[in-house]
């Protein structure tokens, strides 16, 4: 039934229905259910449609989100679909997995007092209804062009650009080291946030539509970068960062440590169906364990919230700053904390303390003292205030950094900022390679999905526009792609 707008004052925020804490503990499912069309149309009512939308500028893609509000509010889910899909590739996964708290619905004109519109969930029912119509089609062009895109990476920024360019009928081929397409939407993020068939329904889309995935492909080991350059007539680095960061403590060497990726991939890849020996053998399995997870971001909290469910006696996270502060989502937070979870704010630790094993975290109690450069207090320790935490199993999830790109696609002459992310010209996407261009987290560090999609849609733009100006090198005809297995 068709709604009309402005219905914030009298009707209040609703998510779709949270399943109980006891149920979801127990299995990895996703712990939202589904809006019905009512539900939907009614909390996509709530919009102002206000003059200046502050949901569109904060969010990275520049979704036209008061415009899908109202289609949805009116029952027109096709429409609300091609307002959506306009501007992002992948919005039924940003809807499950942005921090909606921190970008659209943080920045909702009627979030203070009456609670924002509940941006996220509404953008997820409009795709996934979409799909259910047999409204969303693979990627076909008008016409079809010769020349070719190789494109290494196929998380966000790789499927993004990979989609936006075979719209345009280029010859796409993506290459990636993973038997799955996807990146960390596949291995990093765990069942409950993205069950794995939503992306998987993404990448046979792309497929039907004549996006070519090499799998289990690694540029630098199976082929270098000079041979691909040799192959497409313009290449895209997506490769996202996986370098995991590390801290330099006491006992840092003692088993039972591990960093948070490898954690993740051991319990998404169980849960994809692989045999998985160091889950298997209980190394990297949680059950009956005392877990203590260190770090503040939507990675600790995908840990801590994956040990819960494993079977964890019990589950702590430790971070050094305190909750205001924490870059994680405060949702997640809120969720883990439902969970079990126990936060150990403003607190670090000083060494992992064990014999052979860890059996615990020396940690110290912090305070925030001045502003650094980048406006955030720095933390400082308290004297004498050291604390043990007793543990079977620590993880590590510090965030990450780029691997040496340079050296890993034998190019050495490629230029990497001082932080190792890959040098760009920030008007072309382009790198000091000519027709070398370069996407998502390699250039601009570990960030958001969404940012990764926004990166990926641009350098599509801007690859077209360096081919279609004839600056392509020579040599490198669309007969090539055939070298490729």
């Amino acid at each position: 039934m068709a709604q009309r707008m402005l219905k914030f004052g009298n009707l209040g925020q609703r998510f779709p229905d949270k399943r109980d804490v006891d149920a979801r503990r127990q299995d990895f499912q996703e712990i939202f259910g589904e809006y019905d069309p009512d539900r939907a149309a009614q909390q996509a009512s709530r919009c102002s449609q206000c003059g200046i939308p502050f949901c569109q500028i904060h969010c990275p893609v520049s979704n036209n989100i008061p415009d899908w509000l109202k289609l949805t509010a009116e029952g027109r889910i096709e429409e609300a679909y091609e307002v959506s899909s306009a501007t992002n590739n992948l919005p039924e996964i940003c809807g499950r997995i942005c921090p909606q708290d921190r970008l659209c619905e943080g920045n909702c004109v009627i979030e203070k007092g009456f609670d924002s519109v509940t941006i996220g969930s509404v953008e997820k029912y409009i795709t996934d209804t979409a799909f259910e119509m047999g409204l969303v089609k693979p990627p076909m062009p008008k016409r079809e062009r010769e020349q070719s895109v190789g494109i290494i990476g196929g998380g966000p920024a790789g499927m993004a650009a990979a989609e936006q360019l075979r719209r345009k009928g280029y010859q796409v081929h993506v290459y990636d080291r993973y038997d799955r397409i996807g990146g960390l939407l596949i291995y990093g993020i765990p069942n409950f946030k993205l069950e794995k068939w939503v992306v998987e329904r993404r990448v046979d889309l792309l497929e039907k539509g004549n996006v070519v995935f090499h799998r289990n492909f690694e540029v630098g080991r199976d082929t270098s970068l000079a041979d691909l350059q040799k192959r497409h007539d313009a290449i895209l680095i997506a490769t996202g960062v996986y370098k995991a960061r590390d801290i330099s403590i006491p006992g840092a060497g003692l088993e039972n440590i591990f960093q948070a990726l490898d954690y993740l991939i051991a319990s998404n890849r169980k849960g994809l169906g692989d045999t998985v020996p160091l889950f298997d053998d209980g190394t990297l399995n949680a059950d009956g364990k005392r877990v203590v997870v260190i770090g503040g971001g939507d990675t600790a909290m995908d840990c801590v919230r994956t040990a819960v469910r494993q079977g964890a006696t019990s589950v702590k996270c430790l971070y050094r700053r305190d909750r205001t502060n924490m870059p994680g989502s405060q949702r997640e937070v809120r969720h883990a904390e439902e969970e079990g979870v126990e936060f150990i704010w403003l607190s670090a630790p000083e060494a992992f303390l064990g014999n052979g094993e860890a059996s615990g975290v020396r940690a110290v109690r912090m305070h925030l003292g001045d502003a650094d450069a980048t406006g955030r207090q720095t933390p400082q320790p308290i004297p004498e205030s050291h604390f043990t935490l007793e543990a079977d199993l620590i993880v590590k999830a510090l965030g990450f950094d780029p691997e040496e790109v340079p050296t890993l696609f034998g190019v050495p002459e490629l230029e990497v900022s001082r932080w190792g992310t890959i040098k760009i010209d920030f008007r072309t996407m382009m790198t000091n390679l000519d027709g070398v261009f370069a996407a998502g987290d390699i250039v601009r560090g570990a960030s958001l999905v969404v940012w990764g999609i926004r990166d990926g849609r641009d350098a599509a733009e801007n690859i077209d526009a360096y081919l279609q100006a004839g600056t392509a090198g020579e040599g490198r005809p669309a007969q090539k792609l055939a070298m490729v297995s």
